[in-house]
């Protein structure tokens, strides 16, 4: 099964950060951890739809890197894999190489 976001939403795998440990070399586990606020976007609706009816295309292109707020968007689960739907205007940032 494939996602296919609608309008200006984007579908979005978050970007796990390499194992933490503290300065004492204590591993800090992933459920003591925060979620990630960056990910790659998997897929991106057709863009936002404006008042007059004029469709806009998204900024925002699949396989980008982006940065997001800490609440934003929604999770779902899918194959076994956890994913955020979010709208554009919930990225903060696109990260450029």
């Amino acid at each position: 099964m494939q996602l296919r976001p609608l309008y200006d939403r984007l579908v979005v795998k978050r970007i796990e950060e390499a194992e933490e440990k503290t300065p004492g070399g204590i591993v800090i586990p992933d459920s003591a951890k925060e979620k990630p606020q960056q990910g790659e976007v998997i897929a991106v609706g057709q863009g936002k739809r404006l008042d007059d009816g004029k469709l806009v295309p998204l900024e925002v292109k699949k396989g980008d890197r982006i940065l997001f707020g800490k609440y934003s968007g929604n999770e779902i689960k899918m194959n076994g894999e956890e994913y955020l739907i979010l709208r554009e205007d919930e990225v903060l940032a696109i990260l450029e190489k």
